[in-house]
Order: structure tokens, then C-alpha cells, then sequence
């Protein structure tokens, strides 16, 4: 009996063992990796009549948050002095898109050439190795008769690894 109780806490304790080193390796792994992110941004018009401008969006240029951020406490509450002009974005890539109206009303045959394109794009940064990550979409339409504005935007968020 006594070997039975040595043998199960031996065998205890080396499974044990093995699962919190397994779990300090994942956790290693995950402090040594370092990745990046990319914003893929598509605003589509959604403005009657084709009068807006639809484009697919991506940065080339890389921006530090931390350059542009400021804190703010209850002893000091100095507003943000960041310069706009600091922030934007001049090396971009832009996609043209079609919009998704025109003089008819809406136009499938553009909504599906919208998703060729993009389908395109989306293939090729998974090619380049990049993780498509999260999805998000919004859309600000058409408030009434006196408001002919509104765009579909979608954010499209991709991960990969640094080497």
C-alpha cells in the first residue's frame, strides 16, 4: 500500500512539474515575441447619386502613440498641443473603389467589385504573412431629407510576427 501512495504522489508531482513548466514556456513565448499591426481602412460612399469617393486605405508610414499622447490628472489638466500636421499620414497606399450608388440608385455590380477588391487586397496581405486579426465596420447614413451624406467604413486588422 505504501508503494501504491509513493508511486501515485511520484507520479503526482511529476505531472504537476510538467504542466507549470509547460505553462512558464507559453508564457516565455509570449514575452519574447513581438509582433505588429496593420489597419487596412475601406470607406465606401454611401451618398445618393455616386457623388462620393469610395477608397480602400493603408498606411505606409509608421506612427508612435506615444508621440502624440498626453496625461491628464486633476493637478494638471493641460490640454493636447499636438500638431495636426505631426500626426498625418503622407506615404500612403489608396485603392480606388466604386461607390455604392449612382444616378440609378444603388449599384450591386459596384458593391461586388467593392469585394473583388478587397478580397484582393485581404489575400495578399495574408500572403505577405500577415493575420487577419479582427474585422470592424460602421456605417453613419442618411439622417433625413435635408442630410444626401453617409459612408460605410470598415477596419480590417491584421497581425503578424516579428522576425
Amino acid at each position: 500500500m505504501k508503494k501504491i501512495k509513493l508511486i501515485t504522489i511520484i507520479i503526482f508531482t511529476f505531472l504537476v512539474t510538467n504542466v507549470f513548466a509547460q505553462v512558464a514556456l507559453k508564457q516565455q513565448d509570449v514575452v519574447n515575441q513581438t509582433f505588429e499591426v496593420k489597419v487596412i481602412t475601406s470607406v465606401e460612399s454611401i451618398i445618393p447619386s455616386g457623388m462620393g469617393r469610395s477608397r480602400l486605405i493603408s498606411a505606409n508610414e509608421k506612427r508612435d502613440h506615444k508621440q502624440f499622447t498626453s496625461f491628464q490628472t486633476k493637478e494638471d489638466n493641460t490640454r493636447n498641443k499636438t500638431k495636426r500636421k505631426d500626426i498625418r499620414v503622407k506615404d500612403f497606399e489608396e485603392t480606388k473603389l466604386l461607390n455604392f450608388y449612382n444616378i440609378g440608385g444603388i449599384r450591386f455590380q459596384n458593391i461586388a467589385a467593392n469585394d473583388a477588391v478587397i478580397s484582393s487586397k485581404l489575400t495578399a496581405m495574408i500572403s505577405e504573412g500577415w493575420d487577419l486579426e479582427f474585422v470592424t465596420s460602421g456605417v453613419e447614413s442618411d439622417a433625413g431629407a435635408k442630410d444626401g451624406n453617409g459612408i460605410f467604413i470598415t477596419r480590417y486588422i491584421f497581425k503578424r510576427e516579428l522576425n
